[in-house]
C-alpha cells in the first residue's frame, strides 16, 4: 500500500512541474467546446399523443358468431412497423418535404434522417402512443406529426379493411372449389348406388337384410306350397270311387262345358288377374300361370272330343252335384298348387342370385365406405367454410356499424416554442469537466514523455545504480515569492476556467427560464 501511495504521488509530483501544458490545454479545449456548444443549431421537438380504443360493447355480445380479430396485437404490430420506407415516402409528399429535395442522394440523405429521428413510444398496456419528431424548423416539425397522425390512423384502418376483403375474398373461392368437389362425390355416390342397386336393395337395405327377407320369403312360399298340394292331395283321394259324371250329348247344346277342367280355369283366371295388377307380362308368376291356363285349355279340347267318341259318354252333369263341387275344388287346388310353384321358383331364384353376388360383397362396400368418407369430408369443409364466410360477413357489418378500434387524438401537434435540442444547459458543466480532465491527460503525458527524478531512491529504482548522495537547494526568499506569485496565477487561471463555465451555465439557466 505504501509502495502504491509513493507511486501515486511522484505522479502528482512530476505531473506539477507541467500543470502550465495542463492549463493551457484546458482552456483551449473548453473555449473549443463552448463555442460547438453554442454553434449547435436549436432543434425543436412537435409530438402529438393518440389513443386507440379497443373494446366494444358488440365484442361480448357477438363472442362466437363473428371473427374477433385480436385488435390489441394489430394495432401494437402497427406501431412497431409504422416507420417504414413507403409510409417514410408517403410522409414526404405529405408534408411537403420534397420541395427542397434536388436530387436522389438529398432524397436518400432525407429519408434516413427521417427514419431515425421520428418516434413512436406507446405505453403498452393503454394503447396509448405517442408520435415526435426534432427538426430545426418548428413549423416543419408540426407538419411531419401531423403527417404521422394521419398516416398511423389510416394504416390502422385500411389494414384491418384489407385483410377482412383479402379474407373473404379467399373463403368465397375455397367454398367454390370444394361445392364442386362435393358434387362430384354425390355424382360418384350415386352412379355407384345405381351400378350396384340390386345389391343394395331399393329401399337401402343392405346384403344380409336382403338375403334374409328372401329366405324368409322362400320359406313362406314352400310352406304355402306344400299346404296346397296337401289340400290337392286330400281332394284326389276323396274323389276316388265316385263315378264320373259326363256331359249329354245333345244336338241343340251349342256349348260344351267340364267342371273340373272350367273350374280350374275360372280360377287360374281370376288369380292371373289379380298378378297383373301387381307384376308385368314378363313376371315369372304371370308367364306360369298362363301356361298352366294353355294347357288346360288344350286338355278341354281332348275332353271334349273323347267324350263325344265314347257312347253315352255325355251324361247328366247335375246328376251328382257333390262330386261335381270336389272337382271345382280340385281345380282351384291345381290353380293355386301352379301358382305358388311359380312363386317358390322366383324367390329361389333371387337366393341363389343374391348369393353368386356374396363374392363381389366385400369390394363393393370397401368402394362405398371411401365414396362415403370422401363424400362427408367434402360435405364437412364445404359448410365449415360457409359458416366462416357467414361469420365474416357479420364480421365486416359489425366492424362497419361500431368498429372494432377507434383512434382519438389525445394532445395534437402545435408549434413548439422551446428548442428541446441541445441541451446546452447539461452540455456547458460537462464540457468543464471535459475540459479539466483533458489538462489533466496533458501534463500526464508530458510527465511520462519527460520524467524527472525528485529523490535519490527514484533514481535508484530506475537506473539500479547506487547514488552516493543528493544536493539540496540552499533556500531563497525571492524564489519562494516568485514561486508562491506563481502558483497563485496557476490557481486564478484553474478558477477562471472554471467561474467562466459556471457563469455561462448560469446564463443558458436564467436565459431558458424566461
Amino acid at each position: 500500500m505504501e509502495d502504491i501511495l509513493r507511486q501515486i504521488i511522484g505522479y502528482l509530483r512530476g505531473m506539477w512541474l507541467y500543470r502550465w501544458w495542463g492549463l493551457l490545454a484546458a482552456w483551449l479545449f473548453g473555449c473549443a467546446a463552448a463555442g460547438v456548444i453554442y454553434l449547435i443549431p436549436d432543434r425543436y421537438e412537435s409530438s402529438a399523443r393518440i389513443f386507440v380504443d379497443t373494446q366494444s360493447v358488440l365484442k361480448p355480445l357477438m363472442s362466437g358468431l363473428a371473427i374477433q380479430p385480436n385488435v390489441d396485437q394489430q394495432i401494437t404490430i402497427l406501431s412497431r412497423t409504422l416507420i417504414s420506407r413507403p409510409n417514410i415516402e408517403k410522409l414526404i409528399r405529405m408534408a411537403d418535404l420534397d420541395l427542397a429535395v434536388k436530387g436522389k442522394k438529398e432524397r436518400e440523405d432525407l429519408i434516413n434522417e427521417l427514419s431515425q429521428t421520428l418516434k413512436i413510444r406507446g405505453t403498452g398496456r393503454d394503447n396509448l402512443f405517442t408520435l415526435s419528431y426534432e427538426d430545426t424548423q418548428p413549423e416543419r416539425a408540426k407538419r411531419v406529426v401531423q403527417s404521422l397522425v394521419s398516416i398511423f390512423v389510416e394504416s390502422g384502418l385500411g389494414d384491418k379493411r384489407k385483410d377482412t376483403d383479402t379474407a373473404r375474398r379467399f373463403i368465397e373461392e375455397q367454398i367454390k372449389t370444394y361445392e364442386q368437389r362435393l358434387e362430384e362425390a354425390e355424382n360418384r355416390l350415386k352412379d355407384f348406388r345405381i351400378k350396384n342397386l340390386p345389391l343394395m336393395g331399393s329401399s337401402g337395405k343392405d346384403y344380409v337384410s336382403q338375403v334374409a327377407e328372401v329366405s324368409g320369403q322362400l320359406a313362406q312360399a314352400e310352406l304355402a306350397l306344400r299346404e296346397a298340394e296337401n289340400s290337392r292331395d286330400a281332394l284326389r283321394r276323396q274323389l276316388v270311387g265316385e263315378d264320373p259324371v259326363l256331359l249329354p250329348e245333345t244336338p241343340t247344346q251349342t256349348k260344351v262345358s267340364i267342371p273340373e277342367i272350367d273350374g280350374r280355369i275360372d280360377a287360374l283366371q281370376k288369380n292371373l288377374d289379380g298378378l297383373l295388377q301387381r307384376y308385368t307380362d314378363q313376371h315369372p308368376d304371370v308367364i306360369g300361370t298362363r301356361r298352366v291356363i294353355e294347357q288346360l285349355q288344350a286338355q278341354k279340347k281332348k275332353e271334349i272330343e273323347a267324350r263325344k267318341n265314347t257312347p253315352g259318354g255325355f251324361g247328366d252333369v247335375n246328376s251328382n252335384p257333390v262330386y261335381q263341387q270336389m272337382k271345382l275344388a280340385l281345380a282351384e287346388s291345381e290353380a293355386n298348387v301352379a301358382s305358388l310353384k311359380a312363386r317358390v321358383s322366383e324367390y329361389a331364384a333371387r337366393k341363389k342370385q343374391l348369393q353368386e353376388s356374396a363374392k363381389l360383397l366385400p369390394q363393393m362396400e370397401a368402394e362405398l365406405a371411401q365414396l362415403n368418407r370422401d363424400y362427408e369430408i367434402n360435405k364437412h369443409n364445404y359448410e365449415t367454410l360457409v359458416a366462416r364466410r357467414e361469420s365474416a360477413n357479420m364480421s365486416v357489418e359489425m366492424e362497419s356499424s361500431s368498429g372494432m378500434a377507434e383512434f382519438r387524438l389525445i394532445d395534437p401537434p402545435s408549434v413548439p416554442i422551446k428548442p428541446s435540442a441541445p441541451n446546452r444547459l447539461l452540455l456547458m458543466p460537462l464540457a468543464g469537466i471535459a475540459a479539466l480532465l483533458c489538462g489533466l491527460a496533458v501534463t500526464f503525458v508530458i510527465s511520462q514523455l519527460r520524467p524527472s527524478f525528485l529523490d535519490g531512491r527514484d533514481l535508484r529504482e530506475v537506473t539500479g545504480l547506487p547514488v552516493l548522495g543528493t544536493v539540496s537547494s540552499a533556500p531563497d526568499p525571492r524564489r519562494k515569492r516568485r514561486r508562491r506569485r506563481m502558483n497563485l496565477a496557476f490557481m486564478g487561471g484553474l478558477g477562471g476556467l472554471v467561474g467562466i463555465f459556471g457563469l455561462m451555465t448560469v446564463a443558458l439557466a436564467v436565459l431558458g427560464n424566461h
